[in-house]
Formats: structure tokens, C-alpha cells, sequence
């Protein structure tokens, strides 16, 4: 055999032997990836006088780190519609979910999140009340600053909002003013009697839960979000210095929080 057949033999072996060794390599990453993410599918629920635009600094993160991420756009029009429209896109997804509540959302993902395909709930300056409760009743365990202040207003059909002028003090102080005032102009007013929806069953109850508890808040008491947390036995992290609207001011410390909730509960 001349010299040069011999040589290509040799580089063909290495190629061979090279590729085996990316595939391999390849093959590991992508398990690793897998492990790393655990339930890929977030559902994002808004709070009251809000809508789902207030979610994309946290969606942004969320798909660039290779989750599947949707938006629940409640029409605040009763507690019954906008679970419904949870449990709506819950059905779209394709696997097991994460289900997010900020706010107001933290009742409608206490009730929606009994669905079997929610994994896990993640609480972001949320209420979380218990099965017969209601969070107008919960929120006198703590009062807040903003349930002390006549900035909520309702409109002759029973509607809620917030004073726009009062805005940017008791949910986004720590958005620029433009950014609150932007906020203010475009909000959903909320049907009163959704404060007062009673729980038929607590998801929390049942699965595992995480709370971050926004240390500046004052829409709901930061007391009281510890104090959920603590009942329910949530993993809970704590944003010093965070308004309300910390899902927006604070999209990374937030991403972070439903990112550990989907590494930790696997299936």
C-alpha cells in the first residue's frame, strides 16, 4: 500500500472518530439543556387595571432562555371570565405549565391552577387566598397603603381604576413617570365584585408555589404577601425597594424567580 493511500485512511479515521465525538457532544448538551430547563411552557396572568403588555421584559428573558411563554389578556369583566381565560391558553399548551400571577392574578391562578396541567404556581406581589376566601378580606389582614388612600375609583357600572394621578405613587414608583403615566392611561378597569370572588378550591393547597414579595409595594401589603408565603409554604425571594408593578420595573429578578420554578419541578 503506497504511502498516500495509507495517509488517507488516517484522515479518514480521524474525521470519522471527530464526528463521533461532536455527535456526542451534541447529544449531551442538548440532555443537559433539557434537565436544565424542566417544564418549558409559561402562562403569564396579569393583575387588575392591567393587561399582558406589562409581562414583556419578563417574556423577552424567558424566550431568549428557551421557554415557551403566553399571555393571558383577562377581560377583568368577572372573576368566572378571567379564569376561563386562563384555563383557555392552559389548554393551548402542550405540556405541563408553569402558571404566574401578579397581583389580582394571584386569585385567578388559585383557582385556574387546579387544572392538571399546571406543575407549579409562581405568585409575583400577588394574593393567594385559601378555598372560602376572598382577597378584599384577606387584604384587612394587612391593609395597604393604596386601600387607605381613595385613589381607587369606580365608575357608574361598578368598574374599579385608579385614580390616574395617583398611579405612579401606589403601583409603579419605581417606573419613571412616563412610563406610570403611560400605564395609568391605558389600564382595564376591574369589576368590583372580582375582589370579593371566593376560592372554591386553592391550587397552592396542593402544589408547590413560589412568592416574590415586592419589599416597596403598596397596593398590596408586603406584610401580607410574607404572610401568604409563609402559610402556604412558598419559596419565597423578597426585591428590596420593588414598587407593585415590579414585573415590570424588575423583569430580571422576576424571569429568575419562574426560571427556578421551572428547573425544580420536573416532569
Amino acid at each position: 500500500m503506497s504511502k498516500s493511500m495509507k495517509a488517507m485512511r488516517v484522515a479518514r479515521r480521524m474525521s470519522q472518530s471527530l464526528c463521533i465525538v461532536l455527535l456526542l457532544l451534541t447529544c449531551g448538551a442538548l440532555s443537559a439543556q433539557n434537565q436544565g430547563h424542566g417544564i418549558r411552557n409559561i402562562v403569564l396572568v396579569h393583575g387588575a387595571w392591567a393587561d399582558g403588555s406589562g409581562w414583556k421584559g419578563v417574556y423577552d428573558i424567558l424566550v431568549k432562555d428557551g421557554y415557551n411563554v403566553s399571555m393571558v389578556q383577562e377581560p377583568e369583566t368577572s372573576f368566572k371570565d378571567d379564569v376561563a381565560a386562563t384555563k383557555r391558553v392552559l389548554a393551548q399548551q402542550d405540556g405541563p405549565s408553569i402558571l404566574v400571577g401578579h397581583s389580582y392574578g394571584g386569585a385567578v391562578i388559585t383557582e385556574a391552577g387546579t387544572d392538571s396541567s399546571v406543575a407549579c404556581l409562581v405568585y409575583i406581589a400577588a394574593h393567594m387566598p385559601d378555598a372560602g376566601e376572598n382577597e378584599a378580606d384577606d387584604g384587612k389582614r394587612f391593609p395597604s397603603d393604596l386601600s387607605k388612600s381613595g385613589a381607587i375609583k369606580k365608575t357608574a357600572d361598578g368598574f374599579t381604576y385608579l385614580d390616574p394621578a395617583q398611579f405612579h405613587e401606589y403601583f409603579a414608583a419605581d417606573l419613571s413617570v412616563e412610563q406610570a403615566a403611560f400605564m395609568a392611561r391605558s389600564q382595564v378597569p376591574n369589576l368590583g365584585d372580582n375582589f370579593k370572588a371566593v376560592i372554591t378550591t386553592a391550587a397552592w393547597r396542593s402544589k408547590p408555589s413560589w412568592v416574590l414579595v415586592a419589599g416597596a409595594d403598596r397596593a398590596i401589603n408586603p406584610d401580607l404577601e410574607r404572610w401568604y408565603a409563609a402559610r402556604a409554604n412558598s419559596h419565597k425571594v423578597e426585591v428590596v425597594g420593588a414598587s407593585h408593578a415590579v414585573y415590570v420595573s424588575r423583569p430580571k429578578e422576576v424571569a429568575d424567580v419562574i426560571e427556578s420554578a421551572a428547573r425544580a419541578v420536573l416532569k
